[in-house]
């Protein structure tokens, strides 16, 4: 073989070998904030599919400089010293997601301190205002790449792209920003040097073709963004449904798909949603609902921060993952058996849609619908009085635990 050819094999070679050690959507997410204006309940709306490469999670309970508040964390982070996630009991929640392109390289600064600033801003902050004020304060001080969505009990939603050298604030309340009522948020910044680097781009597509629907059709609320947006396995560039195509009769021949660029994706560790208190008087009423899992393996629990605890079944000690998320984890390996190069970014269609007879998802809406409405009728109970602490706490772990039965019981055959 001619040396230039064997020149030319080799870098390829190398090429090739790079490119596959290259971690796919290590830090990617897809967020949505909407004012009352947007949502069928009045309310604002939060919500983040956290994408990354630290797929256990767990929650944790933290008390704060001012605030108690509840945190999304990485569960072998023992002490929670970064939150990827939270709702404070002013009804404060914060959110985030990773901008490349909004990193300062000459300083080296990528998004180190994102988590950081958000325990920070849990820990002090009650409306967006507050937060706003943080961001100034930590303005060059601060390791920040990221757009960070915050509502509050005042009703603010906001989103903030974030540098560690300046911030834009995009208000939900300014129409020429947000003319709906909402804002669809993935990994670039409008406002960074050059958004190419940043990426998202197709589920930011999909996202905002989901939200505009829900708008339409009076749906934008957190029954949609659980378990249509969360959950969506489509890619409307490669023209792929696959929850709507025709199954190969040869089970020896299952449908594959590749999850990398769909909203629900073989990275995506959990998915939270926080809907806003109705005033600052009721903050107590903020809800966050949390998955601790790949959305199409698991069911979303509901938590508030007023009740100072963390159900057992979702939190951890040390660095244990919490049993929600390892059953999630069981679902997964279920749903991407290949583990072969890159067939870890590959789901069992076949597998989530016949599984038990009826599908894998199928139960887990089934589950999850239930709860959504026990949630729903006792929080218009605690809207007429409000309940002490403990009976909160005694009703979210009642909810948590009947998720976590119902989910053994109708997956005992996964180990």
């Amino acid at each position: 073989m001619p040396k230039s050819k064997v020149f030319i094999l080799m870098i390829s070679t190398l090429f090739f070998l790079l490119i596959q050690s290259i971690p796919d959507g290590a830090s990617a997410c897809t967020l949505i904030v909407a004012s009352g204006r947007a949502t069928t309940s009045g309310r604002p709306l939060l919500w983040k599919n956290r994408d990354t490469s630290e797929v256990l999670n767990k929650l944790m309970y933290f008390k704060g400089a001012k605030y108690g508040f509840i945190g999304l964390i990485n569960s072998t982070d023992a002490t929670g010293r970064e939150i990827w996630g939270g709702l404070n009991d002013q009804g404060l929640a914060i959110i985030n997601s990773q901008a490349d392109d909004l990193a300062v390289k000459d300083k080296k600064y990528d998004g180190a301190d994102n988590g950081l600033l958000m325990k920070m801003a849990l820990g002090e902050c009650a409306t967006v205002d507050e937060v706003e004020k943080l961001l100034q304060r930590e303005k060059g001080q601060s390791d920040l790449a990221a757009n960070f969505g915050v509502i509050d009990a005042l009703g603010g939603a906001v989103f903030f792209e974030t540098s560690s050298d300046y911030y834009t604030r995009f208000d939900t309340a300014d129409k020429k920003v947000a003319p709906f009522g909402y804002i669809v948020r993935t990994n670039f910044a409008y406002t960074s040097p050059d958004y190419l680097e940043g990426g998202g781009f197709i589920r930011l597509e999909r996202m905002s073709h989901l939200a505009e629907t829900a708008l339409a059709t009076g749906q934008l609320d957190v029954r949609f963004v659980l378990q249509q947006a969360a959950r969506d396995l489509n890619h409307e560039k490669l023209h792929s449904y696959p929850l709507a195509m025709t199954l190969p009769q040869d089970p020896a021949r299952p449908l594959y798909i590749n999850t990398n660029d769909t909203i629900n994706r073989n990275s995506t560790a959990a998915a939270i949603v926080f809907s806003g208190a109705p005033s600052p008087q009721r903050a107590d009423l903020a809800t966050m609902w949390v998955i601790l899992g790949q959305p199409v393996t698991s069911v979303a629990i509901p938590v508030w921060p007023y009740s100072g605890k963390i159900p057992e079944v979702a939190a951890a000690s040390g660095q244990e993952t919490c049993q929600l998320n390892s059953l999630s984890r069981k679902l997964v390996a279920y749903l991407y058996p290949d583990e072969r190069g890159r067939m870890p970014q590959y789901l069992n269609v076949t597998r989530l849609r016949t599984y038990g007879g009826e599908g894998l998802l199928t139960k887990l809406l089934r589950i999850e619908n239930q709860l959504l409405e026990r949630t729903s009728a006792q929080l218009s109970f605690w809207e007429k009085k409000k309940e002490p602490a403990d009976q909160v706490a005694r009703f979210q772990t009642e909810m948590a635990n009947f998720v976590w039965q119902s989910l053994r019981l109708e997956f005992s055959d996964l180990k």
